[in-house]
Parts: C-alpha cells; structure tokens; sequence
C-alpha cells in the first residue's frame, strides 16, 4: 500500500522535536499565570466555568495537531508511479547448427546427446528473449529446422520435435551445416550474427568443404562458436540397426575433429567448446549467454501526485477553529 509513498524533503521531520517543547512552554507558562488563593471554603463560588478550566487543554491538542501537519505538509508526501519502456539497440540473430547423425545417440551424456542438448539449447532460447534465433539440422546432409524468428514458441516447439531418423543419410556433413546456417544469416541486418556449430564427429560427409563454409561466414561478418560434444575415450553408442528397427549399442572410440572446430571458430572470431558432461555442456552455453548480450535501453517514466495540499488546508482549518475558541469561549481562560 506505501511502497510508492515517499517524502521528498525527510529532513523537515526534525522539526517534530518542537512538539514537546511546545508542551513543556504551556505547562511552564500556566503554572505561572495561575494565582493561589487560601481560603476556608469555596461553597459561595459557583462552579460554571469548572468544565471549560478542564477542556481549555483542547486548545493546545489543536495547535499540536495542527503543527504535525505542517511538518509533514514540508516534507512534500507524496506517491510515485514508475513505468518502464525497454528498447533493444543492437538485436543478435542466432542460428544453432544442431548434428542429428546416429552418433548423438551416445549415452555419455544422459539421456543421450541429442537430448542432453535439447534441453540446454531450450533454456539458452528461453533466456534470449530478445533476439532471433533460427535451428538447422544437419548429418550427411542440412536443412533448416526453422529460420530465424523473435517468435520462441516455435523455436521452442521444433527444438522439442528434433531426433534422429533415417530421413538423413547418416554421416556428418559439417561444411554442410555451417553453410547452411550462414545461408540462413547473410541477408540478416542485424549488427551481431552468430552461429553455434555443435558435433560430435568429424567432417566425412557433404560436398561443402567446412574451410570454404567458414570463409563464407567470415564474408558475411557471422562469428562462429563451435562445441564438440562427447567425453573423451569410448563411449556406449550405436553401431547396428537391429531387424526390428531399434539400435544395437557398443563401446565406440569418441572422434571429434577438434583442430577443424578449433579453426572455424578461429576464422570467425568465434570461440571452441568441448563438452564431455552434461554439466559441461550446461556451462557452456551460460558463457556463449554471457559474451553475446543484447543491448537493451530501459526508460523510466515517473509521475509524482503531491500529497501535501489536503495537510495545509486541514492544518489551516485546525489552527482557525483554535483560534475561534481561544478568542470567543475560552477567552476568560487566556
């Protein structure tokens, strides 16, 4: 209820420590201008003006009164309204080059790879929410999952739908993948573009070397961040398909062609990953968050509504009453 409320001059509150010595002054000055009188019996007085003596310290409670809202009438009260306006300067247009081949089955990672990365790859979406971000998939071959757009939801919702099926041709096709992302930026017009190039093998696929692909990217002033993903030795993965359609899993030597990824990301201006736990993979994706930041301007509009006007005019009206009562039926009393 009083958050907004503030007091624009707070320093006038000292002015309280007058009251008490406003009550000690009329407590001094009445003893003083009372006269005693001895005397055998007070039955001949008439007792009328008893009740008026009793209330005449009614007066001082109004000047009082009226003294603490003047003080805090000088301390401006008053109530604030704060709204705010952000405006992005500088957008970034992301494109996250996803592997899809067989490989990122691997259990190294829990559940899998794949989905290790899906749900890292959405809280990283869900914490950008003001740039656009487009997904290609790629093994031996790409394609664009979905371009670049500010609408989350469905980026989100493919992300989601992402997993491996025979509709690739098994392989990884890297250059393939990179060339497709920077085919999804070329045309962008925003000041920073970036892709995230994730793998798990080595380029042995495609008809688009991955050097020819990074110089397109540099071309087209897109950085490139690259992340292989797997831990290092063997690793549980498929190496057979099964009558029934299903995979048969193997111990499988990890080969991630990290001098290629090394130099893409060099070319670039871009910077190399290498995730071998799902935590790892987590961490890195919080440092890609932390080095491309959108500028966003905030505004702040306040809007101030004086609250001192109703304290004078009620403080006036207080001291105008006293005042009446002092000079008209407490006058014998002054």
């Amino acid at each position: 209820m009083f958050e907004n409320f503030t007091f624009e001059n707070p320093q006038f509150f000292w002015l309280f420590l007058i009251l008490p010595l406003a009550i000690a002054w009329y407590i001094w000055k009445r003893n003083k201008q009372q006269a005693e009188l001895k005397i055998s019996s007070i039955k001949g007085f008439k007792a009328s003006g008893s009740l008026l003596a009793k209330l005449r310290p009614l007066l001082l409670l109004l000047r009082l009164i009226a003294m603490t809202l003047i003080i805090i009438a000088l301390a401006r009260p008053r109530t604030v309204d704060v709204s705010t306006k952000t405006k992005t300067t500088r957008g970034i247009d992301i494109v996250m080059a996803i592997d899809v081949s067989a490989s990122m089955l691997a259990r190294d990672l829990r559940p899998n790879r794949l989905e290790a990365l899906k749900d890292v790859a959405a809280e990283f979406i869900q914490g950008r929410p003001n740039d656009r971000i487009g997904l290609v998939m790629y093994a031996a071959e790409s394609f664009t999952k979905t371009p670049i757009t500010s609408d989350k939801s469905i980026v989100l919702s493919a992300m989601k739908e992402i997993e491996y099926n025979n509709l690739l041709e098994n392989g990884t096709a890297i250059g393939m993948g990179l060339a497709t992302s920077v085919n999804r930026l070329k045309d962008s017009k925003a000041k920073s573009k970036v892709i995230i190039l994730l793998t798990d093998g080595s380029n042995n696929a495609g008809f688009i070397d991955p050097k020819i692909a990074s110089e397109l990217a540099v071309e087209y002033g897109i950085k490139t961040y690259t992340i292989g993903l797997g831990t290092n030795g063997m690793a549980l993965a498929p190496v057979a398909i099964r009558p029934n359609g299903t995979f048969q899993y193997g111990n499988v030597k990890v080969e991630i062609d990290e001098e290629l990824l090394k130099e893409i990301a060099k070319v670039t201006k871009g910077k190399y990953f290498r995730a071998t736990d799902n935590k790892k993979l987590e961490q890195i994706y919080e440092e890609i968050d932390k080095l491309e930041k959108t500028d966003v301007e905030e505004f702040k509009f306040y809007n101030y509504e004086e609250k001192f006007r109703p304290l004078v005019l009620l403080a006036g009206i207080l001291l105008l009453f006293e005042f009446l009562l002092r000079f008209t039926v407490f006058r014998s009393f002054v």
